[in-house]
């Protein structure tokens, strides 16, 4: 018998949690459930008092998973239909509940049998080892794992296949100088990623009042304005990390945000739960140096933008308008936290300002989608039949946040404050360029980007924004 017969008549058990799927569906549908009801936290602790088995039977029972929403790694499956194909057998072998194992290999149908928990045994490490050795005998089969708990199993296997492994699981693998199976690149920054630093940018909005109330050589409101900054920016990528995890499952059925460290598995459900722990502490604690009104207005941001992510989000045009008056609170921060008096102008130009910008967000959703699920947008409250009167109240919100500033710049608190207003009335077409020309690029399908990161990273609207500044500053001469 040749060794290609041999391993043929060798059946290949395979790990799910981390190896087959690059997630954990235990940590998963925990966060699930508490996600939707955090009362259930209560339920949870009693499941874990009776074993970690009946934990996983409980929850999987809850989470609404299905087998399709979990992140299969494409490498594995495709090493497994080969190793099909020469007719071996293929066995899950899975700490994972009942309704998971079975539901996952229904959905790939590469297993020729399931070995699983129990309500009453977590089938993991040594008594999964002891159910193998059972079953085939001690060095009678191989196996595919990534963790520390399958360090005991490798060591009874005849040959060891490690996947994405952990510290644990790497060592085990250099020592015994093991396979490791290429599953493709994962980013190191995928921590940094989560939290989208580069969303950062539209926390300047917090500096505005203390421009346009001419502060901006005032060293306390210029030290309150960076404190502010970091203090939103730490809590609004707490909000990412939990919008990511209650939105995995529409995640991974869009196109770009299946890449996403949360949805892709990149990224840990509980790293990203330490994450937004962390972040939520540094910004209480930024805050807690800066006017009680801050802290208010930061609070008020925290319930809208958590509202926002578990219910307003799928509303139809209640999304947009929530995400126009989530910029314009950035503004009201930044008054708040240097103490500004705030503009009538101003908020209503930031409202019709940044509803143009939200609505030209969705306007880009509709347009990527294809109109599968019965027409709906999966995760919004759109169908594909909206795309044009989306398109149209955007650019109307355009024109509206330019007349604003006509007004504006014509109204006697304006002729007040500057030396030569006259010199501030090119900002309107220019506000009118930069909006038409994001408009149009989402038209010709070339903006793929959330547009206000887009603004902050485009050469043009940078000098647009450049040229403003001057005239602002030209308006100020005199004074």
């Amino acid at each position: 018998m040749d060794a290609r017969t041999e391993t043929r008549h060798i059946p290949l058990c395979v790990d799910l949690d981390g190896t087959l799927l690059a997630a954990d569906t235990l940590w998963e549908g925990v966060a699930i459930i508490l996600l939707r009801n955090p009362l259930m936290l209560f339920a949870i602790l009693f499941w874990m008092s009776k074993g970690k088995a009946r934990l996983k039977h409980e929850v999987a029972a809850r989470s609404g998973r299905q087998a399709a929403d979990w992140p299969y790694r494409d490498a594995v499956l495709k090493r497994l239909a080969r190793e099909r194909e020469t007719g071996r057998q293929v066995i899950l072998v899975t700490g994972a509940a009942e309704s998971v194992a079975l539901g996952v290999a229904a959905h790939t149908g590469l297993f020729s049998s399931v070995l699983h928990s129990s309500t009453e045994i977590n089938l993991t490490s040594r008594r999964k080892r002891e159910k193998l050795i059972e079953q085939f005998g001690e060095g009678a089969f191989d196996y595919m794992g990534n963790s520390r708990d399958d360090v005991p199993v490798f060591d009874a296997a005849r040959k060891a296949i490690v996947v994405a492994p952990d510290a644990a699981a790497e060592k085990w693998r250099r020592a015994h100088d093991a396979e490791r199976l290429d599953t493709g690149r994962t980013s190191r920054f995928a921590a940094l990623k989560s939290i989208r630093v580069h969303q950062w940018a539209k926390n300047v909005l917090i500096g505005v009042p203390m421009v346009l109330n001419h502060d901006i050589l005032q060293l306390d409101a210029v030290v309150n304005v960076i404190i502010a900054f970091f203090a939103f920016s730490f809590l609004a990528s707490a909000v990412y990390v939990i919008n990511d995890l209650s939105d995995l499952t529409n995640d991974r059925r869009h196109p770009t945000k299946r890449n996403r460290p949360l949805a892709s598995g990149q990224m840990s459900v509980p790293m990203g739960l330490v994450i937004a722990l962390c972040l939520l502490v540094a910004s209480l604690s930024l805050t807690a140096v800066l006017p009680s009104d801050f802290a208010l207005v930061l609070g008020f941001y925290a319930v809208a933008t958590t509202a926002y992510t578990f219910v307003l989000k799928r509303k139809l045009l209640v999304d947009v308008f929530t995400l126009a008056g989530l910029y314009t609170v950035r503004i009201i921060a930044g008054a708040a936290a240097t103490d500004t008096a705030l503009s009538f102008w101003l908020l209503s130009f930031s409202v019709f300002f940044f509803l143009s910008l939200a609505l030209v967000k969705r306007y880009v959703e509709l347009d990527d989608y294809d109109g599968r699920d019965g027409n709906q947008v999966p995760g919004r409250g759109y169908l594909a039949v909206d795309f044009e009167m989306v398109g149209q109240a955007g650019i109307s919100s355009a024109f509206a946040s330019a007349l604003v500033l006509a007004l504006y710049i014509h109204s006697k608190e304006m002729q007040e404050m500057y030396t030569l207003p006259w010199a501030l009335w090119p900002l309107c077409p220019l506000v009118l360029y930069m909006l038409l020309r994001i408009w149009m690029l989402a038209r010709r399908r070339m903006l793929h980007e959330d547009p206000v990161v887009f603004i902050m990273r485009d050469w043009r609207s940078l000098v647009t924004m450049a040229i403003g500044a001057a005239l602002v500053l030209a308006g100020t001469l005199g004074r």
